[in-house]
């Protein structure tokens, strides 16, 4: 799958709490956020196999097996949409391979419906996006600049 690149300074606040700062990471914090991660990947109920997660500065890597390529995006989008979070190496194995997703970095002004509208030529594809994206969305007026969003090909 590769590199997924993210905006660092934006995201969901895994490390530390809601209202601290992402601090810059040390050797020694890495097992700790790697942990803080697939904590957050569990909370949100994602389907895996197997996964490891690993910490390098801004990068994480991701290592094991999914049963569907959704679902390896959707625990890089979960990890990667964290504040501090910088790339995801996403190298999970895919027990049933399928088209990979595209990807789209919201900006100021997007709705999901300009970016149906954008991709699918269809402002009422919206709930495509947003149930794509599911559980890290739980409500489709709530996206923000920065986040990375998947938008799977039409079937």
């Amino acid at each position: 799958m590769g590199l997924i690149s993210f905006i660092k300074g934006v995201g969901e606040k895994v490390f530390g709490g809601k209202d601290a700062p992402a601090a810059a990471p040390t050797p020694e914090a890495e097992p700790l956020r790697a942990s803080a991660l697939l904590a957050h990947v569990k909370s949100l109920g994602l389907a895996y196999n197997s996964l490891t997660v690993k910490t390098s500065g801004d990068t994480v890597t991701l290592e094991g097996e999914v049963a569907q390529q959704q679902d390896a995006e959707k625990i890089a989008l979960a990890v990667g949409n964290v504040e501090g979070v910088g790339v995801v190496d996403n190298r999970l194995s895919v027990a049933t391979p399928e088209p990979e997703a595209t990807y789209h970095t919201v900006v100021k002004g997007d709705t999901l419906s300009k970016i149906a509208q954008t991709v699918y030529g269809d402002m009422m594809k919206y709930p495509i996006i947003f149930e794509a994206n599911k559980p890290m969305l739980k409500d489709p007026d709530l996206i923000y600049p920065g986040q990375v969003l998947r938008i799977p090909a039409l079937k």
